[in-house]
């Protein structure tokens, strides 16, 4: 699978982006930790906060990384653009729908907390790793937004609609195939992280599929 850029173009876009925004970065992130442990002290007081953050972060990747730098070296970043501005919106939507995170059980409310935590890691992870600042990825960039997301939505017991699950099921692929093809080594969670939501949006569209079926055997 051959991509339409080389590494050295690819890192040189975080470059840009961390020079131009590293305020952006360093405030997102403290608001984002503040509003996921409002949340996970009061889901119903706090959720509300964290959807309006997680739609700021995908409009915002839309627009300054995605429409303004990654579609210097590839074209396909304007369809990224787009599916991130999508999300946005249905993010949006999702917040008129009383979202309440970390109110899940088991084995998913510890998955979400783990990938929301990760998430705010993930920069200095990545340096440790050996991407030197400022040509690596740091928080608010596609990839961790879309980890901190997927965590985030694992940990809502009930309510969410499917089509919330769709676009970052489909970034974890995407995104992820950095730590394959650019050695990003922690985008290895985002892979793992898609292969989870995707699962879940799955088993979403079976239940919606047969109460549909149900509705029309009824008739």
């Amino acid at each position: 699978m051959g991509l339409p850029f080389t590494p050295d173009q690819f890192f040189g876009v975080f470059a840009e982006y961390n020079r131009a925004f590293w305020i952006v970065a360093v405030v997102s992130w403290f608001a984002v930790a503040a509003a996921l442990l409002a949340a996970r002290r009061s889901p119903s007081r706090g959720s509300r906060w964290l959807t309006y953050l997680l739609s700021a972060l995908w409009i915002w990747n839309a627009g300054a990384y995605h429409a303004w730098l990654f579609t210097r070296i590839n074209p396909a970043a304007w369809l990224f653009a787009a599916l991130f501005a999508v999300q946005a919106v249905l993010l949006l939507m999702g917040a008129g729908r009383r979202l309440e995170y970390f109110t899940s059980r088991g084995w998913t409310l510890g998955a979400g907390t783990a990938l929301a935590g990760y998430a705010l890691v993930y920069p200095f992870l990545t340096i440790a790793l050996g991407h030197d600042y400022p040509a690596t990825p740091t928080f608010g960039v596609p990839c961790p937004t879309a980890i901190l997301t997927i965590g985030a939505l694992l940990t809502v017991r009930r309510g969410v609609p499917v089509w919330l699950l769709i676009i970052p099921a489909l970034w974890g692929f995407v995104g992820g195939s950095a730590a394959l093809l650019l050695r990003v080594g922690t985008d290895y969670v985002l892979l793992a992280a898609g292969v989870l939501v995707a699962d879940r949006a799955r088993r979403g569209l079976e239940t919606v599929a047969g109460r549909r079926h149900q509705q029309d055997f009824g008739r």
